[in-house]
């Protein structure tokens, strides 16, 4: 629909089982803090769609828990925007501060996810640690190598999945979630929205039921 401007890698499509054992195998990393900052980081980027360096970007004071609401100052573009949290995350956020604060009670930086040394984290050691957790979970080869960004991508498949179930208008509905994933253009949603089977499924069962022979 939109031709591409450079080569994107093949996305990994996380499932929900796979996300659970992400998260399971988190809890078991070196260091009480850095096993609690990973479960917490990626299961917030599993669950909003946020990029990498949005999250670790994050200081303290971007989340507001009683709100429930993360502002994003370091989005793509300079762009910043807002992300509600269900009240779920939410919990799950503030049971992560108050892990962090009991094991980190003078850190070394504002950031609001720590290293297990009270630092910021960096994309170089989140991506090392999730190499290192898919390759024990048994989903990371040769030709398979899930990332992080990746969750993002699995987020925008499973709610368009979700509105073609339940029969909603996508075209009305995508300029949502592309505001809410912060892009610049639906285009690069659209982009998003590749490469599932089961999409590509019910789009096409969507089509055949509005523009096929009604013989």
């Amino acid at each position: 629909m939109f031709p591409a401007r450079r080569h994107r890698p093949t996305p990994y499509l996380w499932s929900p089982e796979d996300i659970r054992r992400l998260l399971q195998e988190a809890q078991n990393l070196p260091s009480p803090l850095r096993a609690a900052t990973h479960e917490a980081l990626f299961g917030l980027l599993a669950v909003t769609g946020m990029r990498l360096g949005e999250a670790i970007g994050l200081e303290r004071d971007d989340v507001d828990l009683g709100a429930g609401v993360i502002t994003i100052r370091q989005a793509k573009f300079d762009r910043s925007r807002l992300v509600p949290l269900h009240p779920s995350t939410t919990e799950a956020m503030s049971c992560y501060s108050t892990r962090r604060d009991l094991l980190c009670p003078r850190p070394r930086s504002r950031a609001f996810f720590l290293t297990g040394v009270g630092t910021r984290l960096e994309r170089s050691g989140v991506d090392k640690t999730l190499r290192e957790i898919t390759t024990s979970m048994g989903i990371r080869t040769a030709a398979v190598r899930p990332r992080a960004h990746d969750l993002r991508h699995s987020l925008a498949v499973t709610a368009l999945i979700g509105w073609l179930r339940s029969g909603v208008n996508v075209d009305q509905n995508m300029a949502v979630l592309s505001t809410y994933l912060g892009h610049v253009s639906p285009a690069d949603t659209y982009w998003y929205l590749s490469a599932s089977p089961e999409l590509m499924t019910l789009a096409a069962e969507r089509l055949d039921a509005r523009f096929g022979d009604k013989r």
